[in-house]
This record gives C-alpha cells, structure tokens and sequence, in this order.
C-alpha cells in the first residue's frame, strides 16, 4: 500500500511546494512596489543616520507581522478546508476518518510561514535599502536608474511565476488526461447489471475444496432460477483484487528449462462453464468449457491472449499442451482477452481452469450474477436461496460490479481534484502577479508614455506597448516553464494511465491557456496605460 501511495504523495508535496514558491514570489514583488513607494522615506531615515542595517531589520519585521497574521489565519482556513475536503471527497476515498489537522501539522505551518516570511521579506528589504540619497530627496527628481533595478528585479520574478505556475498545470493536465482515460478504459468484460456477492462459509463441513465445490453445484442453479437472474458463476476474489487469488507460472509442453524460466507469472481462476457468458468475455479462438469439462474427462484450460502469444507466438495454441496445476497435461480449448478485472491500470494474463477438473486446495466463494434489472433489487432474494440451500451459509456482502469499479477510479479522481486545487491557485497567483507588474510598470512610466503620446503616439500604440511587454514576460516563463516541466513531469509518471510525461497534446494546450491567462492579466494595465493623458502625465512630473 505504501508503494502506491508515495508516487502521489511525493507529487503532491512537489506541487504545494511549487505553489508556495510562487505565493512567495508573489508577496516578494508586493513588498518590492511597497519598497519603490517608499524610496523617499528610506533615503531620509538614511540621511538622519539609519544604517542599512537597521532599516533592512525594521522592513523585515513589517513583513514578519504580516505573515504571523497571515499565518494564523492559513491555520483557521486550513482547518475549514480539511473539513471541507472530508466532505467533498470522491466515493471510495481511503482512509477519510484519518485526515485531520494535528499538531504536528500545525508545527508545520509554523516553520513554513516564519521561513516564507524571510525568505519573501530580506530580498526586496535589501533592495529596496539600496538608496542613492541626493536623487531619492531631490523633489520631482526622476528615479530611472532605481525604479529599472526594482521594475527587472519585479519582471525576472514574474517570469520564474509564471514558469513554475507552467510547471503545476502541466502536471494537472497530465492527471486529467489519465483520469479520462482510464474512465474510458475497455473492461473487456460488461459491468452493467452484474452483482458481486461472497458468501460467508463455516470451516465446518467445508473445509475442504471438493466440499465447497459440492456447494457451488447445488447452489448455483438455483440461483439462475431466481426471476431476473440470468447467469451465475464462480469467481477466486472480487472485482479489482489485484494482489487476491492464485498466482503461478505454467510451462508449455517442449520448453526448455531456460525457455520455461522466462514464463509470465499468471493468474489462476476457476470458473464454471458459463463465465465468459456471465461477463460478457468474447471467446476469440477455440470454445469456452462446457459442462462435460469434469473430473474424468480430459483436462483442458481456456488463456488469454498474451500469454498464449508468448507461449506460441502467432502459431494457433487450440490444441497445444501445458502442465497444469496437478503436473498432468492440459489441453488450450479456448483463447479469451485479458480482462481489467483484477487491475483496472493493467490488464493481467490470465489462464482458466473449469471448476469440475479443479485441482487446487480452494473453491471460489465468490459469485458473479447477471442480472436482468437493477442488481440490489435482487439481494433479498439472492439471500433467501442461499439459505435455503444451506442454512449455515451467509451472504457475507453483495454489491453491483459498477460500485466496486469506484473503487480504483477513487485514488484517480482525487489525485485529479488535488492537482486542480493546486493548478488553479497557481495560475491564479501567477495572473495576479503578472497583473501587479504590468499595473506598477504604467505607474512608473507614465512620465514616459505621456512624452510618448505627446510627441504623436496614439492610445492604441501606448496600449500594444504595455500588452507587448506583458506577454513578452508571459512568453518568456512559458519557455522556461516547458522545460521545467519536461525535465520534472516524471515525478507524477507512477499517476500517469495512457499518457506520457512528455504529452505534447496537454504541453500544448496548459501552454494556450496560461498564454491566454497572460493576454487577460495584460489587457487591464495596457488599457490603463492608454489612456493617460499627456498633459496631465507632464504636469505631474
């Protein structure tokens, strides 16, 4: 369980810390437009004897205010969240009743947000402490030099924003993508109308197979008598048990040691002879077993479609040989396709022994019924004929095929729900970031786009000026962001179904809409800046 459960804990810590690098880039260029606006007052607290020292020390506990308040109410919005989240969580969730927030969780909080808040703070402090004193006090003197070592330190953070918000949704898409897929995923078999019930049998008077079996011959004809019944059959586990049930290697009759050391290791079932019917499992070579498939008779076995390819490559395995469970010869009567039953990511090659020439030290206790309506209508029933036949025999659970196929599409849905939560907020703190900037570069430069205009720019020029650098910075993160995440997208590889780290369909699309989501974060400041007034802008210098 630990083995599939760390890919996505490790993925998920790499995004939360992603996001949390771009909500301090973000709280970084906040505190750097705070530092511009206040050049003037630091320059004269420098001037009547503030070291640098002291006034990187008092910005940095201004910051360090904010985040305990910022913290603080992070825990009170974590704690809500989590109980959200419990409520919300996709059927079939694990473990729900253990997600709550501890105080080690807490303790947490604590380190990040105290090393959030320095590592957010010191950086534009020690900038923003970089004064030149005589243009800082002169009155209307222009600040060009200093206003461009604050405006690239604010676009050089909001192209590693953008890049790593890139980086997130590239991961999300990837998800997303699995998710649809492995919704879509063919079963091989039919799902619809099908109960899944497992009957409860005392030790007593069936401790062995043959007894279990005798069980099953008396019982499974009645269950097909029951009105709305069609089929019923035996099978090792239930649905989606992909570590249940028997497990071995068979050799094919002429194998060599050495060509019998490579053999597939298979899944072993025992089924009765209307199986395949029952789940709607195509037959595609030979026959399935018939009822004349018993003890006596001699044995066969039904494989699917990749072992018998590797046992016989593109030869017909009808009437080929493997020894079998009990060392005797086994007869192909019938080649199947593999089937998602035990594992709905991987198909398992399988092969088929009839439960009336079973050798093997159990019985399937576990019955698969077709049925006409809706499979719950039929339970008491069902239930009532079970202990008919056999009073110390219990329905121990009975549930439709399609609820336990929520089962492992859980873990997928809220691996997808996650990555959305944290894609989404990085896109979104990147479009604020990339907002802020461009809205702080047309307050810095309204001097100069005032010139422009006077000297015959027109509004549309001043607006394409301000969009273009805006998208320039979004195109430039969305570069670095593409192979950032192909150099990292196989840390979510072990969540992926059918899709490759490297998709090009989802890099070109999460590429799209983060350019889209640049154009719109753009579009404000630009339309801003055209529409400065050229007089106005002049006479405020």
């Amino acid at each position: 369980v630990l083995g599939d459960v760390r890919p996505a804990v490790l993925a998920f810590a790499a995004a939360a810390a992603l996001l949390l690098l771009i909500t301090c880039i973000n709280v970084a260029n906040l505190l750097l437009v705070r530092g511009l606006a206040r050049v003037k007052e630091i320059a004269v607290r420098s001037a009547l004897g503030a070291g640098r020292g002291q006034i990187v020390g008092q910005l940095v506990t201004e910051s360090a205010i904010l985040a305990a308040g910022g913290g603080v109410a992070g825990t009170l919005l974590a704690a809500a969240a989590v109980r959200l989240f419990v409520a919300v969580a996709p059927p079939g969730t694990p473990h729900l009743d253990e997600i709550h927030l501890n105080a080690t969780a807490i303790a947490a909080a604590i380190a990040i947000t105290a090393a959030v808040a320095l590592l957010s703070s010191l950086p534009p402090a020690l900038l923003a402490s970089r004064v030149e004193l005589q243009d800082a006090l002169r009155a209307g003197a222009r600040r060009g030099g200093g206003d461009r070592r604050f405006r690239r330190g604010m676009e050089a953070l909001i192209v590693a924003q953008v890049a790593i918000a890139l980086v997130v949704l590239s991961a999300a898409g990837l998800i997303a993508r699995s998710l649809m897929k492995l919704e879509d995923a063919k079963l091989v078999l039919d799902p619809s109308n099908m109960l899944i019930a497992e009957l409860a049998v005392p030790s007593a008077g069936f401790g062995d197979a043959g007894a279990q079996r005798a069980l099953l011959e008396r019982l499974l004809p009645r269950l097909e008598a029951i009105p709305g019944v069609g089929a019923a059959s035996p099978v090792l586990t239930a649905p989606f048990v992909a570590a249940g049930g028997i497990f071995g290697q068979v050799r094919a009759e002429g194998q060599s040691d050495e060509e019998a050391a490579k053999n597939p290791t298979l899944i072993m079932d025992v089924v009765s002879p209307n199986y395949f019917s029952t789940f709607g499992i195509p037959v595609v070579r030979g026959r399935a077993f018939s009822d004349a498939d018993r003890m006596g008779s001699p044995e066969v076995a039904i494989i699917s479609e990749s072992a018998a390819k590797h046992y016989w490559g593109d030869a017909d395995p009808i009437g080929k040989r493997v020894m079998g469970p009990s060392g005797g010869g086994v007869t192909i009567v019938g080649v199947v396709p593999e089937t998602r039953y035990r594992d709905l990511r991987d198909p398992r090659p399988t092969v088929y022994f009839p439960l009336r020439q079973s050798s093997f030290p159990v019985a399937p206790m576990t019955l698969a019924i077709r049925t006409d309506g809706r499979p719950s209508d039929l339970v008491p029933a069902i239930r009532r004929v079970i202990a008919e036949v056999d009073p110390g025999v219990a329905l121990a659970s009975a549930a439709p095929f399609e609820t336990l196929l929520r089962g492992p599409l859980a873990g997928a849905r809220l691996n997808a729900v996650l990555i959305a939560v944290f894609a989404i907020a990085a896109v979104s703190l990147a479009a604020v970031g990339l907002f802020g900037v461009m809205a702080t570069m047309v307050r810095q430069r309204t001097r100069e786009l005032g010139v422009r205009m006077a000297l015959g720019a027109t509004a549309a020029d001043i607006g394409t000026l301000v969009l273009r650098r805006g998208m320039s910075l979004a195109t430039l993160g969305i570069a670095l962001g593409l192979i950032g995440a192909l150099a990292t997208n196989h840390l979510v590889a072990a969540l992926l179904f059918d899709v490759t780290p490297t998709d090009a369909l989802t890099m070109g699309s999460v590429a799209i809409l983060l350019l889209s989501v640049g154009a719109v974060a753009s579009l404000i400041p630009a339309r801003s800046g055209a529409r400065v007034a050229p007089a106005v802008a002049l006479r405020a210098e």
